[in-house]
């Protein structure tokens, strides 16, 4: 009983990813596609990740490879969690040819412009075209160590480098497989909006 209850409400957090109910908040409205089209935006490289976006890591499991993504190579978000609480960060790239994924990770302890290390992390990784989600199911598996989160302009854009560590894998919602990430090494922008 208490994995079916834990599976429907993972899956009740994820609908929204996949275009059910009211869009989430990783996902801008601007980013809406047709009927039937992927879970991903079109690809549009640098798309919020500032000059010096990266995303460096090593995924083990369902989604096995290495990722060097640069600015140009992905396209990014990052955005306040509703109510104020923390931020979330979006990363999205090919992982391998032809295997687009976006990485989520949504620190809901993070507050603006602070350096902070050990922020309690949720981490979820979704493969485009495929309908596959992964995530971890609390905050205790998953922090991240927020190195800079420097303002960049009047509008609240800050950008933030940051290194997310895991001890456990990110199950696979809907089924069997998980995905492991031990450290992820990011820089992309994050947009605080005006105070």
């Amino acid at each position: 009983m208490h994995r079916i209850v834990t599976f429907c409400a993972c899956l009740q957090a994820l609908l929204p990813l996949a275009g059910c109910g009211e869009p989430a908040p990783e996902v801008a409205e601007s980013e809406a596609q047709p009927a039937g089209a992927g879970l991903l935006p079109a690809y549009v490289p640098n798309a919020g990740c500032g000059e010096d976006g990266r995303v460096v890591t090593t995924l083990y499991g369902a989604l096995p490879g290495e990722i060097e993504w640069a600015a140009g190579e992905m396209n990014c978000e990052g955005m306040p969690r509703p109510g104020g609480a923390g931020a979330r960060l979006r990363f999205a790239g090919e992982a391998a040819p032809g295997v687009e994924i976006a990485i989520i990770v949504a620190m809901p302890d993070l507050e603006r412009g602070r350096v902070m290390s050990e922020v309690p992390s949720n981490v979820t990784v979704i493969e485009e075209g495929a309908g596959r989600f992964f995530s971890t199911t609390d905050l205790e598996t998953c922090w991240t160590d927020v190195d800079e989160q420097s303002p960049l302009d009047d509008a609240g854009t800050h950008r933030v480098d940051g290194t997310l560590y895991c001890i456990g894998p990110l199950a696979e919602v809907n089924g069997t497989a998980s995905v492991s990430i031990e450290e992820l090494e990011f820089s992309g922008l994050l947009a605080w909006g005006s105070e």
